[in-house]
Order: C-alpha cells, then structure tokens, then sequence
C-alpha cells in the first residue's frame, strides 16, 4: 500500500549521520507494517524488536549494564550481530520502555552511528508524561496518520484520477469524474483512512454495501482500553472516554464546539480539560482553536478555552454515529451529515501540517477554517452539500476582504468572485501554498 509517509522514511534513509527515528501515530495506522517493509526493501542488515511483546529485550534497556553490554545483549537476545553504522535497530512499541527511549541518545552519539527507528502507540501522552531525561535534539519526532483521500485512491488503483485532481485544483478547471469521485469520497467516509479498513473494503470487492465496519468497532473499542494506560487514576480514564464519546454529538450540534454540558453533568473544568489534552496528546483527536483576530500569524490570537474537536479518522466518526450506509451513499439529508464533511476536511488539513483555526462573528457568522498561504489567510467554508448559499462566508468577506476564499463542497472544482470552488473529495490539497492555484 503506498503511502506518502515514504518521503519521510526516504529522507532519513539519505541523510549522512541520520539521529533516530521516532514515529508516532495512533494505534493500527500502519506504522509497524510501513517501517517493516521499508526495512526489508532497503536494508540487507536490519533487526525488530518490539517491546511490548518481548520482555527480556525490556529488561536489557532497563538493566544498569554499559550501553555496550546492551548492544551484545541485543545481538544474542536476536541472534543476529548488530553493528554500528550496518545494522538498522527497529523499536516497537518502545513506549513499554522509559530507558529504551533514553538510550536513544547514546544511539545517536556513537560514531559509527546505529541506524534506529523505533513506534509506538500512545507515545504522544507517553512523551508528555516522560519523568526522566529525554534526550531533545538527540531524535527526530515524525506524526503518521491514517490514509488520506488520495492515498485512498492509490489503493484502490484510480491514480490517474489522482493526477486529474491536481491538474484541475490548479486550472480551476471542471473534473469530467466529479460523479465517481464524489462516490468514492462518501465511501470514504464510510470506510476511513486506517489501512487494515481500506484492505476489507479492497477484499469486499470495493462493494461497500458488502464492506463491514467490524475492524473499525474493534478499533474503537482497543482505543477505549488504552484509556486506560498512562492515566493517574481510574477517575482520570472515565473523563477520558466521557470526552471522546461525546465528540459526535458535539460536533452534530448547532454550536459545534466543546461544551462542558455536553460532556457529563457537573463535570469540572480541570477533569475535561486534563481529559482533552491527553486524547490530543494521544493524536486520538485534533483541537481547532477559535481565533480572536485574523492576522498572522493566527496561533498568537487563539481562545485556548474555545475550540472545537476532531476524531483522528472519519471512518471512526461514521461509525461511532451509526449512520446507515445509504443514508452516505445516496447523499441524504442527516443530523451528522455536516459533522462527517467537516471532520474529513480537518483531518486532510492536519495530515498535511496545517493547524486547525477558526472564526466566528458574535454568533451571527462561523468559518470553519482559516489557512495562512503565504502572506494570506484564507477563509475556509465546508459544506456537505452543492448549496452555494453562504451567510458565513459573505460576513467574513465584507470585514476582511480576502483576496481568495474557498468553499469545499459537493460541487465541481471552479473559480467565481474570488471563491474558488474545491471538491470535497480534494481537500488533501487545501496545504500552505506560495501562490495561490490558478494564477
């Protein structure tokens, strides 16, 4: 399955002196499977360990024998010698490791170098809770994340459509597969963006009335008992979960963002907001902040009170509401219909490294989201529909006078007025951008 976290994997591969590699990224996004086979592919000398499964590789880390001794342990433990600047060192699931992730340091100091990547899972709230040293400048930190759109159609072998889509986001120029793309993006919604989702809807024949959400409820459910890792206390996991559960129906909801009464009653400030920042932590959910003033850069004018939350893939989001198949697939009206296109435009926006922001105008006009191209900021309206009508967007264009505005939803690509018209199945190129497309 190809994915484009390979750029990252192939920048390290070429770098002279390469520090370790850390990946994180929510359980089962594919991180094990990608390193494993880029291992193989690339490396005649390489050895796995994954910490979590092999506890005799964790009492190595954490013994008091000299790094060395370590490295000879390790060789005999995988019978197989490693050697400095030859052998790559592949960690799993080294979050079961507080001295692994130490020794990361020595890895990166020895000359010769060891060539390490190491995974995990939760190794967001890990490194937020980490009580020793942990060795900064000594690691190079990269987030992967589920599929996106156009990695969806590369599994699904609809490449060239791919290409169409970037010829025509830059042209401003009509899609002639709008309708087969738009079907593809509601199945999306559906299926998601975690690989082992795209592999049964691929065995289902890409039949997604015979596709079954089975793995996604499993998922949902794995991640509810990680809940319960890395926590203080069982109360702690509780609001943990209370938080995530109710992120659908907030969503849903006319205000949309975070409320505290939405959550459970007579909950606490300090208990939600310990709670939401490890699910962020956790890359389990993304925060999109309401900005008080639209200037650059937009982080400086954040509410970090307010904001709005997205779960990490909309295949778990659709899941999680129960919509029915057909209600997605013949484009009808539901509650969460709105909910699904926004979180499918926050999580392609995030997967590309822009941070989410929005506006809002004393209650009477809201844009979703706000990017920064170049010297621009760029309103960002979604709708789940082809409905050009825009109150939101028309308020936000007589205060600031953009020079560019979007609007992402079901209607084909085009330029009119100084709005530029994105498919929803093409916001994976809503990126920063130096110019703006079509000029």
């Amino acid at each position: 399955m190809k994915r484009k976290f390979y750029r990252v994997l192939e920048n390290w591969r070429h770098q002279n002196n390469a520090k370790p590699l850390m990946v994180i990224g929510v359980r089962q996004v594919g991180k094990t499977y990608l390193l494993t086979q880029y291992c193989r592919e690339y490396f005649n000398d390489y050895v796995y360990f994954n910490l979590m499964k092999q506890e005799r590789v964790r009492d190595i880390f954490e013994s008091k024998m000299s790094f060395e001794d370590k490295i000879k342990e390790l060789s005999l433990e995988s019978q197989h010698r490693i050697l400095p600047g030859k052998t790559v060192i592949f960690l799993d699931e080294i979050q079961e490791s507080d001295q692994a992730i130490i020794s990361l340091k020595y890895f990166d100091e020895m000359l010769p170098k060891y060539r390490v990547l190491c995974a995990g899972s939760l190794l967001g709230v890990k490194l937020r809770n980490f009580n020793k040293s942990f060795p900064v400048g000594k690691v190079d930190i990269y987030q992967m994340y589920p599929l996106d759109f156009e990695e969806f159609l590369w599994a699904l072998d609809h490449s060239m459509w791919s290409e169409e889509i970037h010829r025509c986001f830059v042209a401003n120029q009509k899609c002639v597969v709008h309708d087969k793309l738009m079907r593809l993006y509601h199945e999306y919604l559906l299926v998601g963006g975690m690989p082992e989702a795209v592999n049964d809807f691929i065995a289902a024949d890409k039949d997604i009335m015979a596709f079954n959400n089975h793995f996604s409820q499993s998922l949902i459910q794995q991640y509810l008992s990680d809940m319960n890792k890395f926590v203080t206390s069982k109360a702690e996991s509780v609001w943990i979960e209370s938080v995530y559960q109710a992120i659908p129906s907030m969503l849903a909801s006319e205000l949309k963002r975070f409320q505290y009464r939405q959550v459970k009653a007579g909950a606490g400030k300090r208990e939600l907001y310990s709670a939401v920042d490890w699910l962020a932590s956790s890359n389990l959910i993304y925060q999109c902040f309401l900005v008080n003033n639209v200037k650059r850069p937009l982080k400086f004018f954040r509410q970090n009170n307010i904001f709005k939350l997205y779960l990490s893939d909309t295949g778990l989001l659709s899941t999680l509401v129960e919509v029915p198949i057909q209600d997605i697939m013949l484009d009808r009206d539901f509650l969460a219909k709105g909910a699904l296109a926004e979180n499918y435009v926050a999580q392609h926006l995030v997967a590309n490294g822009v941070p989410l922001h929005y506006w809002k105008s004393n209650n009477t006009a809201e844009i979703d989201f706000l990017l920064t191209w170049g010297d621009e900021i760029v309103p960002v309206e979604v709708k789940a529909s082809s409905n050009k009508q825009s109150k939101s967007l028309r308020v936000y264009r007589e205060k600031y006078q953009p020079r560019y505005s979007i609007r992402v939803s079901a209607r084909n690509f085009g330029l009119e007025n100084g709005v530029k018209a994105v498919p929803l199945y093409a916001a994976f190129m809503l990126k920063n951008h130096d110019a703006f497309p079509g000029e």
